[in-house]
């Protein structure tokens, strides 16, 4: 976690700071929720579907929002959606694959797991996780469509923009029905936990808006809702997708190198907008961020910040540190020798990993990670002195390596000029 973290106590200025940031794009009544935070801690649910092992980086923008109003004082909900999870909420492009209920629930397990280090547990306003699995599960069809289904005109429900893009190509009753689901989850909450504020991602909107009006026909209320928008990149490219596809929140499936590098980077034109929605840093900090980017964008201040900030909030210092010792020393800007063999390997794989069954010469290992196409141009290269094994100049161009050049026993790092490198992997 990070250290210092500044966030508005007041009610009003907790709500002012999120408009600051970009981070209400629709809300039922402002001014009323304004009242109602002026008035005392709200409790507050964020839900979770478990579609994956992990959270990725889009998922960030709901996690941190929590955090915020958590650290102003609130009561926070965690959902994570073991009854969702197993329906899928309708997509505009096709029909969701049904998971198996054992493995949503591995998910549900997870995915908990992965939220808690985020929030506090401790406290006057202790977070709490809820599994909406605990509440649907038990009740019956019959049951069901009596109590919720009822409550919703099936003319706003073919009114929502998802819905009404798949009626032509075809969409089942189950995800459908998704609506209801999520409506009651916030009616379940309001009634058990006395929750009286949702909030989600834009494309969450009708799903929301829906739960507030069932709260109301069932008699119950007032309650508030807002949404976050959903991060998009100035390039037109889908945000939270590397080479490797998504940049999960696992260290498993994502490499806090590999992390700290998507953060690194961002685009310029991204990366202020990216400071406001995920960091903690007061206003006058991110100011001075944005300043820092219009005047010296080579030096990448605010990337290199926004990816400190969130790899040691994500995987902790320690990890953040590796990659930043990582990302310098692959540039011959430190040591590789003192890199962990997991931050060492989780880098050369990024930049792009070839394994071998034996080592050859320097021109040919520069061949085969893809630095050069030819043999010709890698002995050009080294003869005007622009190729480094481990950060070492090649002067001879029929050098060969030795095995105990190799780091860790197993790599090499290949370098062309300031910028390519690869990695060499031996095998066996």
């Amino acid at each position: 976690m990070t250290d210092r973290i500044d966030v508005p106590a007041a009610g009003e200025d907790l709500l002012d700071d999120l408009r600051w940031r970009g981070l209400i794009q629709d809300s039922t009544d402002l001014d009323e929720l304004r009242a109602r935070l002026a008035s005392g801690p709200i409790t507050y649910y964020v839900g979770f579907d478990p579609t994956a092992a992990s959270l990725h980086v889009g998922h960030l923008v709901q996690v941190l929002t929590a955090r915020r109003l958590q650290l102003a004082g609130h009561h926070p909900l965690l959902l994570v959606g073991g009854a969702t999870g197993q329906i899928g909420d309708p997509r505009e492009s096709s029909e969701r694959s049904l998971n198996p209920p054992e493995v949503v629930a591995g998910w549900v397990g997870k995915i908990r797991d992965q939220l808690s280090p985020f929030m506090s547990f401790d406290g006057d306003n202790a977070a709490r996780m809820v599994n909406n699995l605990d509440w649907t599960g038990p009740t019956s069809v019959i049951d069901f469509l009596r109590d919720v289904g009822k409550h919703f005109p099936v003319s706003k429900m073919i009114a929502r923009d998802v819905v009404k893009s798949r009626l032509e190509s075809g969409i089942s009753f189950t995800e459908f029905s998704y609506q209801l689901l999520q409506a009651n989850d916030f009616f379940q909450l309001h009634d058990r936990h006395g929750c009286a504020l949702q909030f989600g991602g834009s494309d969450q909107w009708g799903n929301i808006t829906a739960g507030v009006d069932f709260i109301r026909r069932r008699g119950g209320g007032p309650v508030h809702a807002f949404t976050t928008p959903l991060v998009t990149k100035a390039d037109g490219t889908k945000f939270g997708k590397s080479e490797g596809g998504a940049v999960w929140l696992d260290g498993t499936m994502t490499s806090p190198y590999a992390f700290y590098q998507f953060w690194v980077n961002a685009d310029d034109r991204d990366v202020n907008r990216y400071l406001r929605f995920f960091s903690f840093k007061s206003r006058d900090e991110l100011l001075a961020l944005e300043a820092a980017t219009a005047e010296r964008p080579f030096a990448r201040e605010a990337q290199k910040a926004l990816a400190l900030e969130l790899t040691t909030l994500v995987h902790g210092p320690d990890e953040a540190q590796a990659a930043i010792l990582a990302s310098a020393a692959l540039f011959g800007r430190g040591s590789l020798d003192s890199l962990p063999e997991g931050t060492l390997r989780a880098a050369l794989s990024e930049a792009g990993l070839v394994q071998v069954q034996a080592l050859g010469t320097v021109a040919a290992l520069l061949r085969e990670a893809g630095l050069v196409s030819s043999l010709n141009e890698a002995r050009r290269a080294i003869g005007e002195g622009g190729a480094y094994v481990n950060n070492e100049r090649v002067t001879d161009n029929e050098a060969t390596v030795p095995t105990d050049a190799l780091l860790h026993g197993r790599f090499l790092v290949l370098r062309r000029g300031k910028k390519s490198f690869a990695g060499v992997e031996l095998l066996g």
